[in-house]
């Protein structure tokens, strides 16, 4: 036993490769990407500021709209510095800690964003099928404990995969075929039997992203059942466009997870894309998912702008 663990060479750093037949494409990648994080940093942070800044926002649906732009600030920032400095030809390296630092904060925010999606559909029910309790059921303390209780939750679900990937022993390769650490990349480095992990993991996963796509689907039958009772047709569609926006966002949130790790058949270069395009494409839509589809942030972001252009008018 002792001579078996002497032969292991723990690995203290990780090396990017990149995506396959990506070479000679770095530079236009690179200012792709920046461009996009960019993007992402200013519309969410304007969003965030906005909804902040303006007393008719603060309700419980514009809280919530708050959370998602703060985490589309913080989630591409996990993985941005490490990809640039990869695509500029600065450092393909990467250390075992920032590498488990990585993975951790890449699942705690999925967690986050997973559990947000599902209590901004509750948000929805209860505004759309209660109005008259609306405020009642969504009290300032009631959005606080969800707020809080999503955060813990997603910080339990990173907490829990990052230990299942980094309990097992590296010792070589330390290849990783991606610009970023992540489970399906990082794992089948390890030296040991990995098959307990990835059930793990893959369970892990499933479940979270089940149960809120469960509830999620729940909240939005009813909230479709109490729109059809609805009589007039400006009604239903004053209904339908709160939900719009949110139900898109749904949709790019879940098409990526379903994709990269609840399929059974695995496609690696499949998988780094889909990845890559979470981290950095994706994150850059919700600004404008809910400014073009949404009128009281466009009007609060116009009102603004018309005080920053004309600071000592009345």
């Amino acid at each position: 036993m002792q001579l078996t663990m002497r032969n292991y060479t723990s690995v203290s750093e990780f090396i990017f490769l990149g995506i396959s037949n990506t070479k000679g494409l770095g530079s236009m990648i690179f200012i792709l990407f920046l461009t996009f994080y960019l993007f992402t940093l200013l519309g969410n942070l304007t969003i965030f500021l906005t909804i902040l800044a303006s007393s008719n926002l603060h309700t419980p649906m514009y809280f919530f709209l708050g959370n998602i732009s703060m985490f589309d600030i913080l989630f591409p920032s996990v993985v941005s510095p490490k990809m640039m400095a990869f695509l500029v030809g600065r450092s393909h390296t990467i250390s075992y800690q920032g590498c488990a630092s990585q993975v951790f904060f890449y699942h705690t925010l999925g967690g986050t964003e997973c559990f947000l999606y599902t209590v901004m559909a509750y948000d929805r029910f209860v505004a759309i099928c209660h109005p008259m309790r609306y405020i009642v059921i969504m009290s300032h303390r009631v959005c606080t404990v969800l707020t809080v209780s999503i955060w813990l939750g997603g910080c339990l679900h990173g907490s829990v995969l990052t230990f299942l990937t980094f309990r097992l022993p590296y010792c070589g390769p330390n290849e990783v075929h991606n610009f970023f650490c992540d489970i399906p990349v990082v794992l089948p480095l390890a030296c040991a039997d990995t098959s307990l992990a990835q059930m793990v993991s893959f369970t892990n996963i499933g479940v979270v992203a089940l149960m809120c796509f469960l509830l999620i689907l729940t909240s939005y039958m009813r909230i479709v059942l109490s729109i059809l009772k609805i009589s007039s047709s400006e009604g239903r569609r004053r209904a339908f466009s709160t939900c719009s926006a949110h139900l898109t966002s749904i949709l790019f949130f879940y098409g990526p997870v379903f994709l990269v790790y609840l399929r059974p058949a695995s496609s690696p270069w499949l998988d780094s894309v889909v990845q890559v395009l979470n981290s950095i494409v994706t994150p850059s839509l919700n600004p404008l998912i809910y400014t073009l589809r949404n009128k009281d942030v466009k009007l609060a972001l116009k009102k603004i702008l018309v005080q920053v252009a004309h600071p000592f008018e009345s």
